[in-house]
């Protein structure tokens, strides 16, 4: 609940919504007991036939008499009491009675000119008053209940939007070994799945969770008002409903968490199943995938099931709590007013008998408490459901960044010298090393190309740079800077990155080439496209040109005009340092002797790191890298290595066999 309630924080941000909130709810609790509160005048008049006039005369009448005949047993009790015996105990309680039907007397005579003067004194026109009373409390309630309800949800609303604004700020900064161990289904669902359960949870606790409560005080209130004694003893039971209920929250939010977690598994699922749907088509495989689904779909139902029973259970038991208060109720003010009573089992209840009207007044209010008190059972289940899902989302907002800005980062001006690894070490997981004791030194305006097998860390090296992970020994120096000392920001604003998982996003081709440099014209973005060799089939493919929209990830153009894109974004960049992973990989032969072209000027005056394994595009490295297992084999240009390095050797004859 700890990290719920640090969601519930946000909201102080709204005040003026919040004092709307409160403001509404408290006059909603108000209208709700007063509404209530006019069964006692209700009773008086309707059942007795009288007018609040003569409700009043009468009541004073009786207290005078009851005040004289008081009067006159006092006296007598006073000569016989002794400590101890009857008639002191007898002295004691008409002492009580006396002073209660003095008290009594003093109020209604302070009333009686008010009811004289604002009120009929005839029994259907006082009817036709309280009915009238009831009419406009009713509205003014529902009016007020309309504006809470209308604040709760925008507050709700604008909480929820903080948080999630919160959350994807968090996730942008995570380094990207968290979408890789977790999946980006997980965090799709903490965004979709957990936020509309908090969103739901704030919106019951501003709702109901503030303006139930309210109802019940008013009715509480107005109850201990009648009798506070009789509503101490019809809520004796609370304690111990108080007690289940607690230990029923515990075990909901433990399984609203276990249900959130399958809610994630599917969400990773589909993403997996969507994302590779042509693989699933090709290989015809829809039928493991429908098996897969049902077998995550199904274990999400019966966590759900069992939620659904915890609720279930949640329900029966405060109507069952509501029952036997009220149950309480009517069994001891009835014992109290037909007796003639106020003493129960010796306890004193009341200072002066119940009157029928009084009763039921007591009974109204008291029904009064159960309806908000069946409605808080919805809010508890989903007060747990939004603890649950705010651990989740907290657990990613309040994770330690692996990769963050140092506290007193390091100038680091436009890369100028050289670049170098030293005795690099990296692993995903430890004591499965992916690099290894990498020495490496790159001079500013060299071309360096990575080779070697599938998996042997190629990919993982240049990643370095960028910093999207950082080695777990060693390190890497941009001109004499350690990459740990300097901001992310200035860092990765000298580099270029084109992948061969071609990105881009579902906006205009313009927009998407622009990405590289938020700031370039028009002119720089066509300039760019015409450089990577994208122009062409921007005007003549594209219906809209430059303001086609791509669709998402791309998918509305080939693989090709994707790669081609990408790389314009790179060249409008103008990074100090490029890296092309597999950057041509998605091009035909034609286009990329092109792009080689385009490469082969854009290159100069940059340091340039190119992982690949096509023969092509080695032609444009000054030196070649080979790597193998975690390791650098061999280093030098490509005559030396065919000559010397084995691995470089057969790696190339394959090469060209398939190019051949």
């Amino acid at each position: 609940m700890k990290t719920f309630v640090r969601a519930v924080r946000l909201a102080f941000a709204y005040r003026w919504t919040l004092i709307a909130v409160a403001t509404s709810a408290l006059m909603v609790g108000f209208f709700w007991g007063a509404n209530i509160g006019t069964v006692g005048p209700f009773v008086e008049v309707a059942i007795k036939g009288q007018s609040l006039h003569q409700w009043a005369h009468k009541e004073i009448a009786q207290s005078e008499t009851k005040i004289a005949e008081l009067e006159s047993q006092i006296p007598a009790l006073r000569q016989k009491a002794r400590p101890g015996n009857e008639a002191a105990a007898e002295l004691a309680l008409a002492e009580t009675r006396l002073k209660a039907e003095e008290n009594h007397l003093t109020l209604m005579r302070a009333l009686t000119p008010y009811i004289e003067r604002y009120l009929p004194d005839d029994p259907f026109r006082t009817l036709l008053l309280i009915a009238a009373a009831l009419l406009v409390g009713t509205l003014l309630k529902e009016l007020f209940l309309m504006v809470n309800s209308v604040m709760v949800d925008r507050l709700s609303l604008l909480v929820s939007m903080d948080l999630r604004k919160k959350l994807y700020r968090q996730a942008l900064r995570l380094e990207l070994k968290a979408f890789g161990t977790e999946g980006s289904g997980d965090m799709m669902s903490r965004f979709t799945f957990d936020m509309e359960m908090i969103g739901r949870g704030m919106n019951s606790l501003f709702g109901k969770a503030v303006r139930e409560p309210l109802k019940m005080i008013a009715c509480l209130i107005g109850a201990a008002m009648v009798c506070w004694r009789l509503l101490v003893v019809s809520l004796i039971l609370a304690p111990i409903i108080f007690f289940i209920v607690r230990r029923l929250a515990k075990v909901l939010k433990r399984a609203n968490r276990r249900a959130m977690e399958e809610m994630s598994a599917l969400y990773s699922l589909l993403e997996e199943s969507f994302l590779g749907i042509k693989v699933v088509k090709a290989f015809t495989m829809e039928r493991y995938e429908r098996r897969r689904f049902h077998t995550q779909n199904k274990s999400y139902f019966l966590r759900s099931m069992k939620i659904a029973r915890y609720e279930a259970l949640a329900h029966p038991l405060t109507e069952l709590s509501g029952m036997l208060t009220i149950l309480l109720a009517v069994l001891c003010g009835a014992y109290l007013v037909l007796k003639g009573q106020t003493h129960l089992f010796g306890i004193p209840m009341t200072d002066r008998p119940l009157s029928l009207s009084a009763l039921l007044l007591f009974y109204g209010l008291l029904s009064g408490v159960s309806d908000p008190a069946r409605k808080l059972s919805e809010v508890f289940s989903r007060l747990q459901r939004a603890s649950a899902a705010s651990d989740r989302v907290y657990a990613v907002i309040d994770r330690e960044v692996a990769v963050k800005d140092p506290p007193h980062p390091a100038a680091l001006p436009r890369h100028r010298r050289e670049i170098v690894f030293k005795n690099v070490s990296f692993a995903y997981v430890p004591e499965r090393p992916v690099l290894e004791n990498i020495d490496l030194a790159v001079r500013f305006g060299e071309t360096i190309a990575i080779v070697g097998p599938n998996g042997c860390g190629k990919t993982t090296l240049v990643n370095l740079l960028p910093r999207f992970f950082d080695p777990v020994s060693g390190s890497v120096q941009i001109d004499g800077v350690e990459l740990r000392d300097v901001r992310l920001r200035s860092l990765r604003q000298q580099m270029g990155l084109v992948t061969q998982e071609t990105l881009l996003f579902n906006d205009t081709v313009l927009a998407n080439i622009r990405y590289g440099c938020p700031q370039a014209t028009r002119e720089q973005v066509i300039e760019a496209a015409k450089q990577a060799h994208a122009h062409k089939f921007i005007e003549e493919k594209l219906s809209g040109g430059y303001e086609t929209m791509v669709g998402t990830l791309g998918n509305k153009l080939s693989g090709g005009q994707r790669q081609r894109i990408a790389l314009a974004r790179a060249i409008l960049r103008d990074p100090a340092i490029l890296i092309l992973d597999e950057a041509t990989s998605q091009i035909d032969l034609e286009d990329e002797q092109l792009i080689h072209k385009v490469l082969e000027k854009f290159v100069r005056d940059r340091t340039t790191f190119i992982v690949t394994h096509r023969l092509s595009t080695l032609a444009l490295a000054d030196r070649v890298v080979v790597m193998n297992q975690g390791k650098i084999v061999d280093a030098g240009t490509h005559e030396e290595l065919l000559r010397r390095c084995r691995l470089y050797s057969r790696l190339h004859e394959i090469q060209f066999r398939e190019s051949a």
